[in-house]
């Protein structure tokens, strides 16, 4: 981004969001060839392009093994070969899952670091305000319904004791 300032709230959004897509595929740009390789196996397994083709390589299979195909002489009648070839991909299958799964959830915790870096400098900046606001006052003599609640408002939020409270509440339950 920038260093000037946008004119405006769209331009904002829109800086924000062509950052983000930057960062995204800069990101994408430095995943391994095994990592990419995986998450386009879990797109394509999870597409129905891979349903459909699964259910006609079935029922040929199934039909070519019953003899319903008089052309193709039947090489599964016990169907154990496609039973066996079935619960190997699904080992593969799910393997693949897990694994973009995993890059999936180290991406949300990423999301989830940034989203508290920024809310704990909102934060921040908010008490400096607050701290602006309180000082205007007290020069002009101005008194408002807050004034008992400015010196707490003033301070910051230690995020250790806010995080040590969230622990404490979730073993309490």
């Amino acid at each position: 981004m920038s260093d000037q300032r946008p004119a405006n709230m769209q331009s904002v959004v829109h800086q924000n969001i062509e950052a983000l897509v930057e960062h995204r595929r800069q990101q994408e740009e430095h995943q391994g060839v095994q990592v990419r390789i995986a998450g386009a196996i879990s797109r394509f397994a999870g597409s129905m392009t891979f349903v459909y083709l699964h259910l006609a390589i079935l029922v040929a299979w199934i039909l070519a093994n019953l003899s319903a195909i008089p052309a193709i002489p039947a090489w599964d009648p016990t169907f154990v070969i496609l039973a066996m070839a079935a619960s190997v991909e699904a080992i593969f299958l799910s393997t693949f899952v897990l694994i973009n799964q995993n890059r999936m959830a180290e991406h949300s915790e990423r999301r989830a670091e940034l989203d508290l870096q920024i809310s704990l400098l909102n934060e921040h900046e908010t008490t400096r305000l607050i701290e602006m606001v309180a000082a205007l006052a007290a020069r002009l003599n101005v008194s408002t319904p807050a004034d008992k609640e400015l010196p707490q408002l003033a301070e910051n939020v230690d995020p250790r004791k806010v995080m040590t409270q969230i622990q404490q509440a979730s073993e309490d339950q």
